[in-house]
């Protein structure tokens, strides 16, 4: 017979932290250490007390470690999962035979289980009181606000200013695309927005101007984007805000519609992707909910346009005052919090001007939490030292009552509520919505497959580019040709048909041969993007950027450079230090983007016609070298500090629509047109008059002419510099004139070899092209050496102008300047280690 022990005899139960779960493991969370921003977001994202989370896999490189936590997908650090302490699921039954340990449980989940009970039944009656002589807040900020931008034109019509908020991965840059018809970015990872898009469209009777603010998990002030969404709304006030919803991932989704009812605004719910939460067997009573918060829910899916009329003309409602679902309520955060944050109304009530134009329950629920964009805003009251002093009072006597920061209580009390709603409104998945994902993950995360498949996957892009790309990219070179010989012999003989020939046809036709290459290299990219394969390739790589001085994240905004620079620079505010952010910023003209893709496809065809993928793949990995190497060296030199947490959202994979991926590269080649039409166009005419001018008596040959030209001059003069590096004058004119964009660098080629002028093709003018004069005359001008050693050149040096443009808006004028000399010095160091070195073999 089994002797049960007794209260004496009883197991401790253990208390271990999060890092030291096994994979398949499931703790119920019981305490979150940690301080400042760390603390602030895994709070929001959900790691509260009496929160199941269980630990999936590991990287690759066994750091991160992925986790699973109300329904969604999360990545830690082991550094960041040893501050949060567990109980481990397996001691639950410990808990019947030990008092003192049982104990020890209430008391970690009395205050998460209070809320729900409340929460549960609280919904037939408005919460909490209203604050003395309380006025519409709506009411006065409809004083203080106009309904048109600057430049709206009524035509008749209602102007409605809408703001797009919501979690990064929830469908709202998809949203605003269907609404609006905009072709912004849309991405299967967070940070594909990283500024405001606008846009404007008619739907009925109104013009609804459409804001697409940054994704964002919350309103505080832990990143960039979530402050910038919080000052958006509170200065521009836009009429409705729409929140976009996850609807398989209502719970952490809805925390930032709880901070929004706290603000006092006009918001209508989006529910997107509602047609993968009932494929999960999940059902929602959606009215149900909306009745409950106050605010109107439309069930939508982004992706193919579903709900999008119906949640405009909800929006428009909403801004008549005609939508009956509409009333504000107050999140009751029980008893002590309630107390603290009335007192701090009526201290902020004294001040007629900020109640004005700001919920004054909002701005006492920031104060409580410490948030010190909320107190830079009341600075100017007359009694602000009143009010900090109240505060620090109250937030003493919360943290000795709760054993925790007013931050933490808060966040807690807000997952109580929208649990209480989703217990009477929501019935729950019967098929596992990560199961997919999860079978996919098995290989593309795994920690023996995960690093050779994302190499393979890095090989196939950059293969297909040439392969694929080779046979359009014929037509066109063929075209271009064709074009070349008509003009020649439609036109007489002169400098008008030279310039249109030799100029504009050769120089813009010579890099609008590489658009099919263009195109196929941003297939690539959007299907790792949409697919959410992006935010997996971080996951995987942040170990070696830890390593290297980087975030994980950083990875992301790296490999967005492949594409453009320019972007993926303004993609760094996504990262919470500003440290991060910087040192990101200096390596990304490292990461070869789609302008420098036309010089190397140009050189490689012409000089390595075997294994053309691999010696492409070589330069981008060089480029990467150097990157990580820089990243050493300026940690090292300017950036000491401790890294910033790694919590990176997991999304599931999604396919992706045609539509979508067909939008990325239509976008791409436009831009792409838009830039042979324009800068490209102009560079080839300079770059051509340079080279007619002077034109001489005649007597010269035409290398003898070109040599004597205001650009054979140029050219002449930075020879020295260049010779070095294995280059002619030509070729340092190229460069020089790369500065604005890389792609000039073909067009001028392509005029500087008078490669219209004939019927050979550009590439078949560089393998024949041989020195004139000197002790090298009679010899190659291009070897494969000579175009490995230029290729390394155009990867590493001054990137182009908008590049350093982006730098000095995201950083400053000093990092741009430092970027501009550092990679130009650093071209020009490695180049001349290629060819010297490669010459000796």
């Amino acid at each position: 017979m089994q002797n049960h022990p007794t209260s004496e005899e009883s197991v401790p139960v253990r208390h271990l932290r999060l890092s030291a779960l096994k994979t398949s493991e499931v703790g119920l969370i019981t305490k979150v250490f940690g301080h400042g921003s760390f603390r602030n977001r895994i709070t929001e994202m959900g790691f509260i007390r009496g929160k199941i989370v269980k630990v999936i896999k590991n990287a690759p490189l066994q750091d991160p470690v992925e986790y699973e936590i109300m329904g969604y997908r999360i990545a830690l650090r082991h550094s960041e999962a040893e501050l949060i302490e567990v109980m481990p699921i397996s001691e639950l039954p410990k808990l019947k035979l030990e008092t003192d340990s049982l104990d020890d449980f209430k008391h970690h989940r009395s205050h998460h289980q209070h809320n729900r009970k409340r929460h549960s039944k609280v919904w037939r009656h408005l919460f909490g009181r209203k604050p003395p002589h309380h006025h519409s807040h709506d009411a006065k900020r409809a004083a203080h606000t106009s309904h048109e931008w600057p430049g709206a034109i009524r035509s008749g019509n209602q102007v409605i200013n809408v703001a797009l908020v919501g979690n990064p991965n929830s469908g709202k840059t998809s949203l605003f695309n269907l609404a609006s018809g905009s072709h912004e970015r849309v991405g299967n990872y967070s940070g594909v927005t990283v500024d405001a898009k606008t846009a404007r469209f008619h739907q009925g009777h109104y013009t609804f101007n459409l804001v697409d603010l940054p994704g964002t998990y919350s309103i505080t002030e832990y990143t960039p984007e979530e402050l910038y969404v919080r000052t958006h709304i509170l200065r521009e006030m836009p009429d409705v805000v729409i929140n976009v919803v996850d609807a398989t991932n209502l719970e952490r989704n809805l925390f930032l519609t709880t901070q929004l009812i706290d603000m006092d605004i006009k918001v209508v719910i989006a529910l997107n992707m509602y047609d993968e939460m009932e494929q999960t067997g999940a059902r929602l009573d959606y009215e149900h909910l909306g009745r409950m918060l106050g605010i109107p829910i439309v069930p939508t899916v982004a992706s193919q346009g579903t709900g999008i009329r119906r949640l405009f003309d909800t929006v428009a409602k909403v801004f008549e005052d005609k939508e009956p679902t509409v009333r504000h309520i107050h999140i009751n955060y029980g008893t002590d919090l309630e107390e603290a944050i009335g007192i701090l109304q009526n201290k902020i009530w004294e001040n007629s001007d900020i109640v004005a134009l700001y919920s004054s329950r909002y701005l006492a629920i920031k104060l409580l939490e410490g948030d010190q964009s909320s107190f830079k805003l009341l600075e100017k009251c007359a009694n602000f030292n009143d009010i900090t002093k109240t505060q620090a009072l109250l937030k003493q006597k919360l943290e000795k009552r709760f054993g925790e920061n007013p931050e933490s209580a808060i966040a807690d009390a807000k997952y109580g509520f929208i649990v209480g709603a989703l217990e009477e409104t929501y019935q729950g998945e019967t098929h596992d919505k990560h199961a997919r994902t999860g079978r996919i993950d098995r290989i593309m995360t795994d920690k023996i497959w995960g690093l050779p498949v994302f190499l393979l996957l890095m090989w196939v892009m950059f293969q297909a580019t040439f392969t694929l790309g080779a046979i359009p990219a014929g037509w066109i070179e063929s075209g271009v040709s064709w074009l070349s010989d008509t003009v020649t012999n439609l036109m007489a003989k002169g400098s008008l048909r030279n310039l249109i020939v030799d100029g504009i046809i050769s120089g813009v036709g010579g890099v609008i041969v590489f658009l099919p290459n263009i195109l196929i290299l941003f297939f690539f990219i959007s299907l790792m993007e949409d697919t959410g394969y992006m935010a997996r390739a971080a996951f995987i790589m942040d170990k070696l950027m830890h390593k290297i001085g980087l975030h994980g994240k950083s990875f992301i905004p790296l490999l967005m450079g492949f594409g453009c620079n320019v972007p993926a620079i303004m993609a760094t505010r996504t990262l919470e230090s500003r440290k991060d952010r910087i040192l990101t910023m200096l390596i990304i003209p490292f990461m070869s983007c789609s302008a420098r893709l036309p010089v190397y496809v140009l050189l490689i065809s012409a000089f390595f016609p075997k294994n053309q993928g691999l010696v492409l793949l070589s330069v981008y990995l060089f480029g990467i070298l150097i990157a990580i190497l820089s990243s050493i060296l300026f940690k090292r030199v300017f950036f000491r500090r401790d890294e910033a947490p790694f919590v990176m959202e997991l999304p599931p994979y999604r396919i992706p629509t045609t539509r979508s991926v067909v939008r990325h590269m239509w976008s791409k080649g436009v831009q792409y047109l838009r830039k042979m039409g324009t800068i490209i166009l102009v560079a080839s005419v300079i770059v051509w008059a340079l080279s007619h001018y002077p034109t001489g008596d005649g007597s010269l040959t035409p290398a003898q002419q070109q040599e004597q030209s205001y650009i054979g001059r140029i050219g002449k003069a930075i020879e020295p510099a260049i010779r070095p590096l294995g280059f002619d004058w030509q070729i340092g004119v190229s460069l020089v004139s790369g500065l604005a964009a890389k792609e000039i660098v073909v067009s001028t080629m392509a005029v500087l070899t008078d490669a219209g002028d004939n019927e050979i093709t550009l590439t078949e003018k560089l393998q024949e092209q041989v020195y004139t004069q000197g002790d090298r005359a009679g010899e190659k001008v291009y070897t494969p050496l000579v175009a490995y050693s230029m290729m390394i050149f155009i990867l590493l040096y001054f990137p182009c102008i908008a590049a350093i443009t982006a730098i000095r808006k995201e950083a400053g004028r000093s990092w741009a300047a430092f970027t501009l000399f550092y990679t130009t010095g650093l071209a020009w160091l490695m180049s001349f280690i290629v060819y010297q070195v490669g010459g000796l073999f």
